[in-house]
């Protein structure tokens, strides 16, 4: 069984929603399972606190294990947020010790605006997987819901439109994220052989 890590940090649930719609997509390939996991939030002093999401933290153990990657954050001023960032700025070891080098990873993201910095967030999310030898895993345009989704979605990957009317998934931005994550568990179990 290939697993493959859906790490996230979610302050109001719309990444984390993105996180279970990816999950999906994953375990419709044969032979692969989805790990949630969270990060620990960073509290107005700087400290670690305990995320409450109902998913667990993510360990060491899970990033080294895992057959591929799918990272997701909340748009933070065209950036990943600080949470996850210091997650991301703790794994040195695995990068001296090449644990993730070949293996593939995607991004996603949710944002408040229609211009609040999605792409620029998913592509800052990939710098460091790509330190880490990572092969980065996008959204073709032979996807069908990239081309009528007025919400989230780019090639770059999943995201979300987080409209005040509807904090819910639109179908095309569930269809994106499904296919991500299929997409994600092929390229993996391929990989892994």
């Amino acid at each position: 069984m290939h697993s493959i890590l859906v790490l996230y940090y979610s302050r109001h649930g719309s990444t984390r929603q993105l996180a279970r719609q990816i999950a999906r997509g994953i375990e419709l390939v044969a032979g692969c399972e989805a790990v949630l996991r969270t990060v620990a939030d960073l509290g107005t002093d700087g400290q670690l606190q305990p995320e409450a999401s109902g998913d667990p933290l993510v360990t060491r153990a899970d990033l080294q294990q895992c057959a591929g990657l799918a990272l997701g954050s909340p748009v933070r001023f065209g950036n990943m947020a600080a949470p996850l960032k210091h997650f991301i700025d703790s794994t040195s070891a695995e990068w001296l010790g090449g644990s993730l080098i070949g293996k593939p990873a995607c991004v996603f993201t949710a944002s408040s605006s229609m211009h609040g910095g999605q792409e620029t967030t998913l592509q800052s999310m990939m710098l460091p997987l790509l330190h880490h030898g990572m092969l980065i895993v996008g959204l073709p345009y032979s996807e069908p819901a990239l081309h009528t989704t007025v919400t989230g979605g780019t090639p770059y990957g999943p995201s979300h439109l987080n409209h005040p009317q509807s904090r819910q998934l639109s179908r095309e931005e569930c269809e994106l994220a499904q296919a991500c994550g299929k997409r994600l568990a092929e390229i993996a179990c391929k990989l892994q052989g």
